[in-house]
């Protein structure tokens, strides 16, 4: 019970943090900040390159988690490490902001 109790408590821990941190972003900042990105992600998150995601509307968390892992190199692929390498959490955090405003009108064939 007590375990429950405590594993309960650090995952609502974890949410607050991770709800303020995205609350402290800007997405306004972000859009400045991802003229870098957008060569092959484009500046509305939908990708100039066959060979780069659309990104556009992809949970924040996400992202960040992505940006993060490419900086300190877990995530392997050259463009992106070099890329990510300088970016502080702000910079993450607010690039995952702008993407993650982002929507995508996709219309399916009928």
């Amino acid at each position: 019970m007590i375990v429950r109790i405590v594993t309960s408590l650090a995952l609502v821990s974890a949410l607050c943090l991770s709800y303020a941190s995205a609350e402290a972003a800007d997405a306004k900042a972000g859009r400045k900040k991802a003229q870098m990105c957008a060569a092959c992600h484009g500046i509305d998150g939908l990708s100039k390159m066959p060979v780069a995601p659309n990104i556009a509307g992809s949970p924040a968390m996400y992202l960040e988690k992505q940006l993060k892992a490419f900086r300190s190199e877990e995530r392997k692929d050259e463009t992106m490490n070099v890329v990510a390498k300088p970016l502080s959490d702000g910079d993450i955090a607010d690039l995952a902001a702008w993407y993650s405003s982002l929507t995508v009108d996709v219309t399916l064939p009928n």
